[in-house]
């Protein structure tokens, strides 16, 4: 797989990257947006922690799939409120560590399903 980030236009917003290009011979993992539910069904407070949870939860399904976080292709990303951007993005930066951005959405949502939700995460990953 190979990043795009032409240098004739703007350079991403954030650590991500504009573009993925992968080959046609690619297993492809896409994820359900994971909401913050531990395995005894607590659901974290803040955002920090919901995103933390959230990115220890693909790092699982990831594992199952016999993938690594480089191989992650594209994030989207949904808060219930602006406020919560920069808690995200510190989860998500620590989650990625120092490997090459993958592309990224993240949108600013009016809800989930339970109001104590404030994140929701899904990934798409490919891999020979």
């Amino acid at each position: 797989m190979k990043t795009i980030n032409p240098t004739s236009m703007a350079a991403p917003f954030g650590r991500y990257s504009h573009a993925v290009l992968v080959s046609q011979k690619q297993r492809l993992l896409k994820t359900s947006g994971q909401l913050a539910l531990s395995l005894d069904k607590q659901i974290p407070q803040s955002a920090y922690q919901q995103a933390t949870l959230i990115f220890q939860n693909l790092a699982r399904l990831l594992e199952q799939a016999q993938m690594q976080k480089s191989d992650i292709i594209h994030l989207t990303a949904y808060v219930t409120d602006r406020q919560y951007m920069a808690e995200y993005m510190q989860a998500r930066d620590e989650f990625l560590g120092n490997i090459t951005p993958p592309a990224s959405t993240l949108l600013i949502v009016s809800g989930f399903t339970l109001p104590e939700f404030k994140v929701e995460i899904e990934l798409t990953a490919t891999a020979d």
